[in-house]
């Protein structure tokens, strides 16, 4: 079994794909909530997936990285849930969004997988 390890994720990093998760709100497609994110993952669909850090208790995350991986998805790290909700309209924070269609949003959907690949090499 392998562990993934949370990497840090810079501030300009996170502010795109809060502003990706804004986009894809307006023109896309998202998935919200872990199970919701879990089942777009495995299904093929996710094009990318955006996590909070300050989700309690983090194991509700935990199995979304190592499925991630498996299935060659992108995914990055947010400081904020609450943030991240409010990225997609909701009034509630949201531990996890999986955007199926980033709409507009594809050219920086590009610079941030190209971004995290950079990160964990």
């Amino acid at each position: 079994m392998s562990v993934f390890v949370k990497f840090e994720t810079p501030k300009e990093l996170s502010d795109k794909a809060y502003s990706l998760a804004e986009i894809a709100r307006d023109g896309g497609k998202i998935k919200k909530g872990t199970n919701e994110v879990t089942k777009a993952v495995e299904r093929g669909d996710a094009a990318i997936v955006i996590m909070a850090t300050d989700v309690s208790p983090p194991e509700i995350l935990a199995h979304i990285p190592a499925l991630c991986e498996e299935r060659n998805v992108v995914y990055v790290y947010v400081p904020s849930k609450a943030e991240l909700g409010n990225a997609i309209g909701l009034e509630k924070p949201t531990a996890s969004i999986a955007i199926v269609d980033v709409g507009k949003g594809k050219p920086i959907c590009d610079e941030i997988a190209q971004a995290v690949k950079a990160l964990k090499n």
